[in-house]
């Protein structure tokens, strides 16, 4: 098996699979793999929790009412491809795809994929993990900086993804995926 490399030192050539993921301890760490490149990320912050937990509920429960589909929080497996295997913060799943939720994870690009920021993880959100969820097609793609209190927003069109539009505290947005309306302040 490949040797695990700690974010964002890579060691050697190996590639992951999601096979070789999936045999990998239940030791309490978090474990992504990125282009068949194993990376451990550090727990997240308490504040980092409580954007994401303000976010998803907000989420949820606009989802739940309209019955659009589902909201999962981390840790969840989304697994892109064989080499590809991703836990983002928020995802959302349109009913009519609900297909790709399995048991063991999501078998496909979410709908939206939200990344909360931070200082250890920011270089794998911005360049990896956004390239990737462009080429694999996920429609919206929410990255949240905790630090500058801000949302930088992608969406989709025509294969890739538009310039992100960015809303600081104190703007509203809507989503595309979910017809919903977001107050920053709401976030953070």
């Amino acid at each position: 098996m490949p040797t695990t490399r700690e974010y964002p030192i890579v060691y050697d050539d190996s590639i992951w699979t999601y096979l070789d993921y999936l045999e990998l301890p239940n030791d309490g760490k978090r474990y992504q793999v990125i282009h068949g490149v194993l990376y451990m990320t550090p727990s997240p912050t308490s504040y980092h929790q409580k954007i994401s937990r303000n976010l998803e509920f907000l989420l949820w429960h606009y989802v739940k009412e309209h019955e659009l589909g589902e909201v999962f929080y981390a840790p969840i497996d989304v697994i892109l491809s064989n080499a590809d295997v991703v836990l983002p913060d928020i995802v959302f799943v349109r009913k009519e795809r609900a297909g790709i939720i399995r048991e063991k994870g999501i078998f496909g690009a979410p709908d939206l994929i939200v990344e909360i920021i931070s200082p250890s993880t920011h270089k794998m959100d911005e360049k990896l993990k956004k390239d990737l969820y462009e080429k694999e097609g996920v429609r919206e793609y929410l990255m949240v900086y905790p630090e500058q209190q801000r949302i930088v927003h992608y969406l989709i069109e025509s294969g890739s993804y538009r310039a992100g539009v960015t809303y600081p505290m104190g703007d509203t947005f809507t989503l595309k995926t979910i017809p919903l309306s977001l107050d920053t302040k709401a976030i953070f």
